[in-house]
């Protein structure tokens, strides 16, 4: 049986003149103390209160090796394992790069780019990322980006908040700023402690559910019928309705499989049963072939 350690060490990200360092981060103890004097030159950090070396693969496995058995190291600032998202379409950047570069605009990291692609975003998401993130970096193109640091970022925020930008603009922004650091530098704790804006809450408007049959019932034909029906009754999104196929409609269980909803997950919602009935009525009169309603996005406006 394995013995629980009862010291421990944080590996922290830390970037001391220019350099990308590892932290040690631990309370005071005479036998941590020591062997920490034994690691590849060693160094203390008055900015950060913690000894240091240099990030490098031989030295991340010397400490390892040398507090095994002494000291758990924890690694989860340190490591970042953000899972690919496998399933999202390929990401498109061409808009992007077929744009004509304005005079004084600074040059965008190719490297963002290589890692958006890398780990597949979704396309929405990458083109939130790029603009945020050549927002910020044009307004600092005096500054070496890997000099600024989270008073210039604060700096930054806080002329969004002056220009009335919404919460959901700001968190983006930050999400921007902190893949380049964390990611695509792999300092995953680098901006660690920036303030978010604390997300707003609004009352959605809901309309009544003799407006919503009211409308349903005043639709053209049996297509559009069914579409405003799976939308309220199953409450899909217009993409999650435009995904589905002959074959995610589950008559015997009731069930509609919504492939790739929020987050790239399957789910499920329930079948209503006169909708059930009036999606056969539908397939008799327009056989679709693969997906269940095959029609460009206009004909439901």
């Amino acid at each position: 049986m394995r013995t629980k350690l009862q010291k421990s060490i944080t590996l922290k990200h830390l970037l001391i003149n220019k350099r990308q360092c590892i932290g040690l981060q631990f309370n005071f103890d005479k036998v941590i103390q020591a062997l920490t004097k034994e690691l590849p030159s060693p160094k203390w950090s008055s900015e950060f209160n913690m000894p240091y070396i240099l990030n490098t693969k031989s030295n991340l496995s010397e400490i390892f090796d040398k507090f095994r058995g002494v000291a758990w190291i924890n690694c989860n600032y340190f490591f970042k394992d953000k899972i690919l998202n496998h399933d999202n379409d390929k990401i498109d950047l061409s808009w992007f790069r077929r744009r004509i570069s304005k005079d004084g605009r600074r040059d965008f990291p190719e490297e963002y780019l290589s890692k958006l692609v890398l780990k597949k975003y979704a396309n929405s998401t990458v083109k939130t990322y790029v603009l945020c993130f050549e927002r910020f970096i044009d307004h600092y193109k005096n500054i070496e980006l890997i000099d600024i640091n989270e008073n210039d970022i604060r700096n930054y925020l806080q002329l969004l908040i002056k220009e009335q930008r919404s919460n959901s603009y700001i968190n983006q922004a930050v999400n921007a700023i902190k893949f380049y650091y964390e990611i695509v530098l792999g300092m995953p704790n680098r901006f660690y402690d920036l303030e978010r804006p604390r997300k707003e809450f609004k009352l959605p408007k809901v309309i009544s559910k003799e407006e919503v049959l009211a409308i349903i019932e005043h639709t053209n034909n049996i297509k559009h019928k069914c579409i405003v029906s799976l939308l309220y009754s199953a409450g899909l999104r217009r993409s999650e309705l435009l995904n589905l196929k002959i074959e995610d409609v589950d008559s015997k269980r009731m069930l509609l499989r919504i492939r790739l909803a929020k987050g790239n997950k399957d789910r499920y919602s329930v079948l209503n049963k006169s909708v059930l009935c009036d999606l056969r009525n539908y397939y008799k009169r327009y056989r679709p072939k693969s997906h269940l309603f095959e029609m460009p996005l206009r004909t439901i406006d």
